[in-house]
């Protein structure tokens, strides 16, 4: 098993940064690749950004430029920095572990909005 944790959402204005926050414990060997994943009200979940364990990065298309995933390896924690905060980045974000035999686990999320 995995357990994820997050930290770092909130309420900012448009223009503003967060940094999210996602540690994680457990099987720590069997993660291939870590990401965060956004849902917004009346929406589906889609990709913000992941990282794998070579430490490759994707991005959604709506946050390119703007967020950066990033990793402590020691302290098994998965960084997203948000910068150029928009109102249309108002959700709640989740983080995902990615893990041998196709195992998936999430975090509980948490809610980033973003006023105008």
């Amino acid at each position: 098993q995995v357990q994820l944790v997050e930290s770092g959402g909130g309420l900012v204005q448009a223009g503003g940064s967060l940094r999210l926050s996602c540690a994680a414990s457990g099987l720590i060997f069997s993660i291939n690749a870590m990401g965060w994943y956004r849902q917004a009200a009346g929406k589906q979940r889609e990709l913000v950004a992941t990282i794998s364990k070579d430490g490759s990065t994707n991005y959604g298309e709506a946050v390119k430029g703007r967020f950066t995933i990033s990793r402590d390896t020691a302290k098994n924690t998965v960084y997203l920095q948000m910068n150029s905060l928009k109102p249309e980045d108002t959700a709640v974000y989740s983080c995902k572990a990615e893990a041998i035999k196709r195992k998936n686990y999430w975090g509980q999320g948490t809610q980033v909005t973003v006023s105008s």
